[in-house]
């Protein structure tokens, strides 16, 4: 996941000073704020005579043809436009080669996006636009993963309350970039707060109620109407190579799995009438208490010497209640 700086939010140092820290600490991008006022692209002028960051440009206006000249004079690499201020269409210069996005705050559903399907992502604004060093809505959560499941082509952006532990959730969720400012340049130093953004052991503020895959959205199937066509259809309309198995009151039974559904049929390859479905679950499966914290899940991962890519979510009463899968964290960790 990239990091991308938001430059306005050090308001102690010149700009150019700022800058030049973000880049010697390597961050991916630069992110700037333009609140309806043209002179940042005076800003942006500057920034491209003292380095070759990507510039991540954020506008909030009603009107964006105000912009379309500046964007073409001034090219940037990913320009986003604050859908709730609208009051036109969007338009950008025909020879517009950068990435393209909405952004949209807690309350605005995803579906906004219909409006602007050509458009490259959506930026998820997960605290008030413009409040520095504002708490995280789990909310919106549910809001990346249900543009996800829309749309699986596009990228999606996060700013807003983006701490250590939220950075490991986002990169676990297939988050592409997040916006930080003030976490970024409120503590000892940004090599520090960068540091935290991007490793892998956290700080626990959350549970995984608050961010895992509800058992609505997850591939379930009853153990009594277990057939070897039906696990096969579950599986494949999941997406997500496995499904859960409960009884009555969703009390959780185990999964099944690509990989288990491999072994039972090599395992009766010679003699495919003697197939036994049930054998395919996975009892032993690992499992997690959904009052878990985010450093308690990493903890009970490591006690296993095999990989865990998907990891049940279990009630008080050992019900299921929802599923975590690290399938997009392992893809951005290599």
């Amino acid at each position: 996941m990239k990091i991308s700086a938001s430059i306005y939010s050090d308001k102690k140092r010149p700009l150019k000073d700022v800058v030049l820290d973000l880049v010697a600490h390597q961050v991916d991008l630069l992110h700037v704020d333009c609140n309806d006022d043209v002179s940042v692209f005076e800003d942006i002028k500057k920034i491209r005579t003292w380095c070759d960051l990507p510039i991540d440009l954020h506008i909030i206006t009603p009107y964006p043809s105000k912009y379309k000249d500046l964007i073409r004079d001034n090219p940037v690499e990913y320009v986003t436009f604050q859908y709730e201020d609208l009051k036109e269409k969007i338009e950008l210069p025909s020879n517009f080669s950068g990435k393209k996005g909405l952004a949209v705050i807690t309350p605005t559903d995803v579906s906004v996006f219909q409006e602007y399907e050509d458009f490259d992502f959506i930026l998820v604004m997960a605290t008030i636009p413009g409040q520095s060093g504002g708490v995280f809505d789990t909310f919106n959560f549910s809001k990346i993963r249900k543009f996800k499941k829309i749309y699986p082509a596009k990228s999606v952006h996060v700013d807003g309350g983006v701490n250590g532990e939220v950075s490991f959730i986002l990169r676990n969720m297939g988050v592409s970039s997040s916006v930080s400012g003030s976490y970024l340049f409120n503590g000892p130093s940004i090599g520090h707060a960068l540091m935290n953004l991007t490793k892998r052991n956290v700080e626990s503020q959350f549970v995984l109620r608050d961010f895992m895959i509800p058992l609505a959205e997850t591939p379930v199937m009853h153990e009594s109407k277990l057939t070897f066509k039906h696990v096969l259809e579950t599986i494949e309309k999941g997406k997500l190579g496995f499904a859960l198995v409960v009884r009555e009151n969703n009390e959780y039974v185990g999964l099944v799995s690509n990989a288990d559904v491999r072994k039972a049929l090599l395992h009766s390859i010679h003699d495919l009438s003697s197939l036994n479905v049930s054998t395919m679950i996975n009892t032993a499966s690992v499992g997690i208490q959904e009052t878990a914290t985010v450093n308690e899940m990493l903890q009970l991962i490591k006690k296993y010497a095999f990989p865990i890519t998907y990891l049940p979510v279990l009630d008080e009463a050992k019900n299921a209640v929802g599923i975590v899968t690290f399938v997009n964290l392992i893809r951005g960790e290599i």
